[in-house]
């Protein structure tokens, strides 16, 4: 029986393959030591800049797929999702800019660890448009708007320092 496995060898290759392919495997999930909410709003103005100053943020930068995994070599996905507060009329200015085509619109996938930072009674927008030109089709993100309160949500992947154009 040259070359071929028994059935103890079989068993014992796919319990290896099996574990392998699970420590490859993303969860996309948060990671547990992400770190606390942050409040500092100089990289988000480093990253956003077509929204101006901002001030009241609070945001989290999770470490998306690796669950500590150590073992598994290759780039990081960092979610960079949160609130800040524009300064007053910021926000009827990036609607009267140019027709983005605003929509009534809800967040989701708000992490638990933002919730009690949620701005009450907000009333947002979103527009792919502006999505893109946030973004500069550089990196994955969406922005909702709060005209009332002049506040954003922000929820992106990987956004780059300076990569939004200023309005």
């Amino acid at each position: 029986m040259t070359g071929m496995a028994g059935p103890g060898r079989r068993s014992a290759l796919a319990l290896g393959l099996a574990a392998v392919l699970s420590a490859c495997t993303s969860t996309h999930g948060e990671s547990a030591d992400s770190g606390g909410v942050r409040t500092d709003p100089e990289p988000l103005e480093r990253r956003f800049t077509a929204l101006g100053p901002l001030s009241d943020a609070h945001w989290l930068g999770v470490v998306l797929g690796t669950d500590h995994d150590w073992r598994v070599p290759g780039p990081t996905d960092v979610r960079v999702v949160g609130f800040a507060r524009l300064r007053a009329g910021a926000v009827a200015a990036l609607q009267g800019a140019s027709p983005r085509g605003f929509q009534p619109a809800q967040p989701r996938r708000l992490p638990h660890r933002l919730v009690p930072f949620m701005p009450e009674k907000a009333r947002w927008v979103r527009s792919e448009s502006f999505d893109r030109h946030m973004t500069g089709e550089r990196y994955s993100g969406t922005f909702f708007l709060d005209p009332g309160a002049d506040w954003v949500y922000f929820d992106t992947t990987n956004p780059s320092a300076l990569s939004s154009s200023k309005t």
